[in-house]
């Protein structure tokens, strides 16, 4: 099952993606929920979602305009090189302890949205990467159990701003850049998504493909990275979580490959989709309130 948010002309409205087409399913519970609300009410929201979509109306998936399917995400968390030969490309070891950097909410962006070159920076970088969503509460949930509290998954960009990441130990100033979490574009079902220990991911810039990796190459898997995660704090539904990026990015090469103002940046993970982007560039006005 494929659940997207997507713009109608009254609004946004929840959709069920189905071949090339989307189902408007907002009778399930509104429009005021998204797809993520109707999956935390477990097997009863799956079974509201397939009859909504057997008598509602439909549009071509290609003439719709689709949004981050989620509202502002209570947390949105990150892990640090998760990916060998990431790591490997960084200079560093592998890491021995999970290391969780926060990306602001105010991050989460659409699908298909333009990405902003900081007004600040030009050392804007690219990693694509599985991303996890949380569908129940989780607290002390043990490795075997975490697949009960994930919704589904998503393709994300895990944008960072290089100079500003390391310029402290957290990274966070470099990774909460307003449009810098692209997700989408839609929220795969776990039974949909098959087996998310073996995908493929990759990253293009323009038409040069930067990142190619498989997530059975992570040093945490999903599992351990929620088991880890609920022994500090809660996982929420409608958290999420960026499970690390394989070798390519931008700051490894010689010299760096930065990312440029009309670039465009298109990354995909199998069985989850692609989302894309063109940077532009932000203008430094100053809006209060």
């Amino acid at each position: 099952m494929r659940l997207c948010v997507f713009e109608a002309t009254d609004g946004r409205r929840p959709g069920l993606v189905l071949g090339d087409e989307i189902a408007d399913i907002s009778t399930v519970a509104g429009r005021s929920y998204l797809p993520v609300d109707i999956l935390a009410a477990g097997p009863g929201g799956i079974e509201a979602i397939e009859q909504a979509a057997r008598s509602s109306s439909r549009i071509p998936l290609k003439s719709a305009r689709l949004t981050a399917p989620l509202r502002r995400p209570g947390k949105i968390l990150g892990i640090g090189l998760n990916y060998r030969d990431h790591a490997k490309e960084t200079g560093r070891d592998p890491p021995t302890t999970q290391m969780w950097f926060n990306k602001q909410s105010s991050a989460l962006h659409g699908p298909f949205d333009p990405v902003l070159m900081p007004a600040v920076s030009t050392a804007l970088d690219y990693e694509v990467e599985l991303v996890v969503v949380i569908g129940k509460y989780g607290r002390h949930v043990p490795r075997e159990r975490a697949h009960e509290i994930i919704a589904g998954y998503m393709t994300g960009c895990d944008y960072s701003v290089r100079d500003w990441q390391r310029a402290t130990p957290t990274m966070i100033m470099g990774k909460g850049f307003d449009t810098h979490a692209p997700v989408g574009p839609w929220i795969t079902t776990p039974d949909e998504a098959g087996d998310v220990s073996n995908m493929s991911l990759k990253c293009w810039v323009n038409d040069e493909l930067r990142q190619a990796g498989n997530t059975g190459e992570m040093i945490f898997d999903v599992p351990a990275q929620i088991e880890h995660l609920t022994k500090a704090f809660a996982l929420e539904p409608g958290d999420l979580i960026f499970t690390g990026t394989p070798a390519g990015v931008g700051a490894a090469f010689t010299p760096p490959k930065f990312l440029k103002v009309g670039d465009r940046v298109r990354v995909e993970v199998e069985r989850l989709g692609a989302i894309e982007a063109v940077i532009t560039q932000e203008t430094a006005q100053t809006r209060i309130g």
